[in-house]
């Protein structure tokens, strides 16, 4: 799949969410890892992060200067129309930026729900539902980011 700027952005959040929880675990006293293993993987993630910034950059430099973006037609068929498009209708990138960000935030703490172990199966498959919900959310706040985009494009035109 061609990357699109939303799919860039998606990548980055989820990306600073982890900096961030891998932060928290340096601090913590209970952590899985030692410090010195989660400095490392911090310098990965931040090497990642540095090369999917300049991924983005390059992204909108090529897409301004041939006037188009990316667009990827989606083939999803697993969530039922109705989810679809469920989320708050806006003109600004910046707050698609935000709620895609904020969808990535939930997804993670959902994710780590359903990683219980201390719950049944009917808890987990509860969750599971809801991240269904929330994923489609994200899928569609990463297709605004994208339509949104376009748009700035054709009107620089």
């Amino acid at each position: 799949m061609a990357e699109t700027l939303g799919s860039l952005i998606d990548k980055l959040t989820i990306k600073d969410i982890r900096e961030f929880h891998i932060n928290q675990m340096i601090e913590s006293k209970d952590a899985k890892f030692t410090r010195k293993e989660l400095k490392a993987k911090r310098a990965v993630l931040l090497r990642q992060k540095n090369a999917l910034k300049a991924e983005i950059d390059e992204f909108v430099r090529t897409a301004t200067a041939r006037g188009s973006t990316v667009k990827d037609e989606k083939l999803k068929l697993y969530n039922p129309a109705k989810d679809i498009g469920r989320i708050p209708r806006t003109d600004r990138l910046g707050e698609a930026i935000s709620g895609l960000a904020m969808k990535n935030l939930q997804l993670w703490h959902l994710e780590d729900e359903a990683r219980r172990a201390d719950v049944g199966l009917d808890f987990i498959g509860r969750i599971k539902k809801k991240i269904d919900l929330v994923n489609q959310q994200r899928n569609d706040y990463i297709d605004r980011i994208d339509e949104l985009f376009d748009e700035r494009i054709r009107e620089a035109r």
